[in-house]
């Protein structure tokens, strides 16, 4: 066999598994956003702790957006927000993810760029610094005690 055929082989090969994968994975937002959920009702459940936080004691961007998270999927708005300020729009958008995902059979929105990653990345860095120089700046409690 010649090594250009050998290769579209793998090609066509690799491309077959991503499809497999992407089928199956159109459940997972939906799965997230139910085991979130039920978070909201178990909070002992096992969960991710934050790598950063943990290695230097500094809350990361995302601390505490797990639990606000679920306090949002609850209904327990004031809550989500004292956690952190995305919890409700994250609860909205793993809503949205999850109802597009399964309804038209794609785990990644048709309708997402780049720009639109890079715009609530830069607003969540924003948001952090904006806590950390409220906590670690001025003195003022911006992070939960928890």
């Amino acid at each position: 066999m010649s090594a250009p055929s050998s290769r579209g082989w793998g090609q066509r090969r690799r491309r077959r598994w991503l499809n497999q994968l992407h089928r199956c994975g159109i459940a997972g937002p939906a799965l997230l956003t139910g085991y979130l959920w039920l978070k909201g009702w178990h909070p002992a459940l096992p969960g991710l702790s934050c790598p950063l936080r943990a290695l230097t004691g500094l809350p990361c961007p995302t601390c505490f957006l797990t639990r606000a998270t679920a306090a949002a999927l609850h209904g327990r708005f004031a809550e989500s927000v004292d956690l952190h300020a995305f919890g409700p729009i994250a609860a909205a958008a793993l809503l949205a993810w999850s109802a597009q995902a399964l309804w038209t059979r794609r785990l990644v929105p048709q309708g997402l760029k780049d720009s639109h990653l890079g715009l609530a990345t830069l607003l969540l860095l924003l948001y952090w610094a904006g806590r950390m120089g409220l906590t670690y700046g001025a003195g003022i409690a911006a992070f939960p005690d928890t």
